[in-house]
Order: structure tokens, then C-alpha cells, then sequence
């Protein structure tokens, strides 16, 4: 019986050693390549899918802290082109800005989904002006088209997908479209 056992116990590891004659190769850290999102956005794919990306320009170059002269809105450069405006805080909301609150300027084309650019803009000082375009895009393969709905928050903690009680918010009063400029927003909701 002892024979036995032995036997097959031998003829099962002769087996599973001539069963696997897979030469595995160790994984090589090549690099990843960018997705197409052309085929995951397909209305993206009018010609600026295959452009390199628009990079950022560096923090805080457009916020200015003070307000422009006033222009009246005005439809600009069409399609892509940038929105500009003022920033200004009710005067009943003066003392509530926190010390090391994000201001966040957020364009969006509908009530749902996510923005199609934000601006994010560290201790704000009230008036200022702010350009928000191409370049602050969440999804840079998404075109740059309207008509947006412009708002304004400000934000204690510093995180976007979050509103708390006592943060500070404000909207233009209709919709633009890319390129207009004299955007006023007044911030005088509190959260």
C-alpha cells in the first residue's frame, strides 16, 4: 500500500512539472500610455483631441486682486475663448471671508455632471478680476463651449466637492457664452 501512495505521489509531481512550460517573463516597468479619449468622447474629436494639452499657467497668475475698469458683457472670440470678469464680496459678508479659504470660480454647461472648468484661486482679496478658459478644463479633451453658468465660492476647507455651512457663494445672473467679458459676480449667499 506504501508502495502505492508512493508511486502516484511521484507520478503527480512528474506531472505537474511537465504541465506548465510557460516561460513567464518578470514585469518591466514600461511606460503607460495616454488613452485615447477620443473614443471614450467622441464630440471631442473635432480636430483638438490629437493637440497636446493645454498646461496651466502657474498659480496665481490670474487672479489680480484688483478689479478691472468695468466693460459691459460682451460676446467675444467664439467658441474656446476665455471668460473675464469681476469677483466682488457683499458688503454684509465682509468680516466672513477665513483666513486661508480657496476661492473657486466654476463654469458649467448644465445642472448636472461635473464642471467643465474651475479656477482655483488661494486667499482672495476682494474686488478682483478672474479669467477662467481652455486652460482650467477638468476633462482636457471636452470642448471649451457654452453657453456656462458662472459661480463663485469660498470655500473654508479647501476641498472642492464639499459644502459647508458657512461657505460663501455667489452666480452670474444669466448664462455666457466663451469669450464674454465684464462678467460681474457678487458673492452675497451664505451656505
Amino acid at each position: 500500500m506504501r508502495t502505492a501512495s508512493f508511486v502516484l505521489g511521484i507520478g503527480l509531481l512528474a506531472a505537474l512539472s511537465l504541465g506548465c512550460d510557460r516561460n513567464i517573463e518578470p514585469y518591466t516597468d514600461d511606460p503607460v500610455a495616454q488613452p485615447d479619449l477620443a473614443r471614450i468622447f467622441p464630440e471631442a474629436a473635432d480636430g483638438n483631441a490629437n493637440q497636446p494639452p493645454i498646461m496651466p499657467p502657474p498659480p496665481g497668475s490670474r487672479g489680480t486682486g484688483a478689479a478691472p475698469a468695468a466693460a459691459p458683457a460682451s460676446s467675444g472670440a467664439g467658441a474656446g475663448a476665455a471668460l473675464q470678469g469681476t469677483l466682488s464680496l457683499a458688503p454684509a459678508l465682509a468680516g466672513k471671508v477665513p483666513s486661508g479659504a480657496i476661492l473657486f470660480v466654476i463654469a458649467r454647461t448644465g445642472p448636472a455632471g461635473p464642471p467643465t472648468a474651475v479656477l482655483r484661486i488661494p486667499d482672495p482679496v476682494f474686488p478682483m478680476s478672474f479669467r477662467i478658459g481652455p486652460e482650467d478644463r477638468m476633462i482636457q479633451q471636452m470642448p471649451f463651449a457654452g453657453p456656462f453658468t458662472v459661480t463663485a465660492r469660498v470655500d473654508a476647507d479647501g476641498n472642492a466637492m464639499t459644502r459647508n455651512p458657512g461657505d460663501l457663494q455667489g452666480a452670474s445672473a444669466e448664462p455666457h457664452s466663451p469669450g464674454d467679458t465684464g462678467i460681474a459676480i457678487v458673492i452675497d449667499e451664505v451656505l
